[in-house]
């Protein structure tokens, strides 16, 4: 086997491994439900425990004005001085940015 040979195939599967991951990469969101999930926590934890969270592990569309994007439904729960507080989030699903905060 000529080393030509040999540039071609290797250069060949590099090409095709990155566009089937670009690909992949538009498909799919970039951002798992559980990493999400956990930034968030993450953030509420700042003010103090939480009690329980949850997270739709598939994506939904989301539309604000002019704007569309799809993103993860989830909420969290916990007690702050004494009450009981329940909120709802929609984060994007390719950043995983909250853009939706809903006190219940």
């Amino acid at each position: 086997m000529k080393k030509r040979d040999l540039l071609i195939g290797f250069s060949t599967g590099v090409a095709a491994g990155f566009l089937i991951r670009e690909v992949a990469h538009r498909i799919e969101p970039t951002k798992p439900a559980e990493l999400v999930l956990h930034g968030i926590k993450q953030s509420f934890k700042e003010e103090g425990p939480i009690d329980g969270s949850w997270i739709y592990m598939k994506t939904e569309p989301f539309n604000r004005q002019a704007v569309s994007t799809d993103v993860y439904r989830g909420g969290i729960s916990r007690v702050r001085e004494g009450e009981f507080e329940q909120f709802e989030f929609f984060a994007d699903s390719r950043t995983g940015t909250v853009v939706d905060l809903i006190k219940l």
